[in-house]
């Protein structure tokens, strides 16, 4: 999401325990700590993971390298994610064990593992109790990084095997009125909701060539990039009786009276709850998937507004991507002036509900549009959401153009004039989020260069190529990468298969050089 960059610092985590941060600001000079004898505090039986060869190394990024080769041996398992939370709604705090069996997918040797703690960037949010191989011994002479822990393997991991990591760990989500000097992100909370997302360390993807894909906070966008994973969470959850909890994925059946809910989501990028009492739901049906919209009370009709926008969009990008690949999708509103997409669940800012009128004509339409597309352009297909953000923002902004063009036609003319050209487009589409490639270093920037820029760009892009060889493009860039990460070199060296025209001019428009 878009967070404030806070300064790089180097932390020794002195074999297990971090002291606790409740109030307490995140140093940038490098500290001991002291040495600690803590026990496992809940047994997991390690996963045991077999061993098949690696997967291809993708392409290099350039345009006119050759796509990634597909595999031609059986996949390999998928890195696994078991947590018991403990969740105490009242105080926005909890309590986690976490098991990680992480599967080295990569073609290289592995001798060390990195840990994404998003929550580490915001003080007072995170501290670590116990960190553990799987025979219960201490993980020794790990270090923060950031918003990393690093630590080495106590031997190399071959491609093809696995390691099993445990972690115990508190967390108190940070205030949503806290959050001063940045733009409002989904992670925290508000009187109305509390939203888990991004919060739990995971292991960030690793590709040969490239090294770890794990990247520091930036002013806005998203830095995080995540390999595809199956999650096992289970959530005990105290707090008032009207809660509603909102999930990536539907609840298995549970115990009755046993305060607890089971979640499987599985080859996903991630696993997002949403825990509110204001709440109100209405679901529908998108072929087999079941669409469930989470909307605040005096909302209804913006909230059925909603769902039916993301039922259309799904059932239409299905037909011109490929398969949605779970069978649940959430749309909760956010009582944050945002959006944001997870893997299974995207939340669509209170203003766009607040301001719904109704017709197709509506910023909670588009958006909507927009972030149902992401299911797709993050789930689906991953990219380098820091280094290379269009990949995944231009393209779901232009899916927000396909929508348009395939139910409402009547009302592109407003989305051009509205969703895009009221802000001026500008800027290099290949700008990361780090660096707007010349412009002023704002949020704005940032938007009109990769977002709506990025727009004129795919448009202008399926103007040279024509409909027919810019769909099938689509079509196979989707299956070709699903469950993978594409980077530009990818992108184009596929859709160089699919069209013969000259694509230089365009890119010489929109991309820098």
């Amino acid at each position: 999401m878009h967070h404030r960059a806070r300064s790089a610092f180097i932390r020794p985590l002195s074999l297990i325990i971090i002291i606790a941060f409740w109030g307490t600001a995140c140093a940038s000079k490098a500290q001991v700590l002291p040495d600690s004898s803590i026990t496992p505090t809940a047994a997991f039986t390690a996963t045991q993971t077999p061993e098949p060869t690696s997967t291809p190394t993708p392409a290099p990024p350039t345009p006119t390298a050759s796509p990634s080769p597909q595999p031609t041996e059986a996949p390999l398992p998928l890195s696994q994610y078991t947590l018991a939370v403990d969740f105490d709604y009242d105080q926005r705090a909890g309590r986690v064990d976490e098991q990680i069996v992480y599967v080295n997918a990569s073609a290289d040797t592995l001798d060390e593992l990195r840990l994404m703690v998003e929550l580490f960037a915001y003080p007072g949010s995170f501290a670590l109790t116990g960190l553990w191989w799987d025979d219960g011994a201490p993980v020794e002479n790990a270090v923060w990084e950031n918003i990393q822990i690093r630590f080495p393997l106590r031997q190399p991991l071959a491609p093809g095997q696995s390691v099993t990591v445990r972690i115990a760990y508190e967390f108190r989500l940070p205030s949503q009125s806290s959050l001063t000097g940045s733009r409002p992100i989904p992670i925290g909370f508000t009187a109305r909701q509390a939203n888990l997302v991004d919060w739990y360390p995971f292991v960030p993807p690793y590709r040969s060539g490239k090294g770890w894909l794990a990247y520091p906070p930036s002013f806005y966008g998203e830095h995080l990039v995540l390999d595809l994973a199956d999650f096992e969470v289970n959530l005990r959850l105290t707090g008032p009786e009207n809660l509603l909890v909102a999930a990536s994925a539907a609840p298995a059946a549970s115990d009755p009276g046993s305060g607890e809910l089971h979640y499987r989501h599985e080859r996903a990028r991630g696993f997002a709850l949403s825990i509110g009492s204001d709440y109100q739901s209405e679901t529908a049906q998108a072929g087999g998937v079941t669409v469930t919209s989470y909307y605040f009370t005096l909302h209804d009709q913006a909230g059925k507004h909603a769902l039916k926008a993301a039922v259309e969009a799904l059932e239409l990008y299905e037909q011109i991507f490929g398969p949605y690949p779970h069978d649940t999708l959430a749309v909760v509103q956010a009582d944050f002036l945002d959006g944001m997409e997870y893997d299974g669940l995207f939340f669509l800012s209170k203003a766009f509900y607040n301001l719904s009128n109704g017709t197709p004509a509506d910023y909670l339409v588009a958006i909507a549009a927009h972030e149902t597309a992401h299911q797709w352009w993050y789930g689906v297909v991953g990219s380098d959401q820091a280094n290379e953000p269009w990949m995944d923002e231009a393209l779901a902004t232009y899916s927000e153009y396909l929508y348009y063009e395939h139910y409402y036609p009547e009302a592109l003319d407003w989305w051009w004039a509205n969703r895009i050209n009221l802000d001026n487009p500008r800027g290099w589409v290949n700008s990361s989020v780090y660096n707007a490639r010349g412009a002023p270093q704002s949020y704005e920037d940032y938007r009109s260069a990769v977002y709506l820029n990025g727009a004129y760009f795919l448009h202008d892009l399926r103007q040279a190529a024509g409909d027919e060889a810019f769909f099938a493009f689509l079509k196979d860039y989707t299956a070709r990468f699903a469950g993978d990460i594409a980077f530009s070199g990818d992108f184009f060296a596929l859709l160089a298969q699919h069209t013969q025209a000259d694509l230089t001019p365009v890119l010489d428009r929109y991309f820098a050089k």
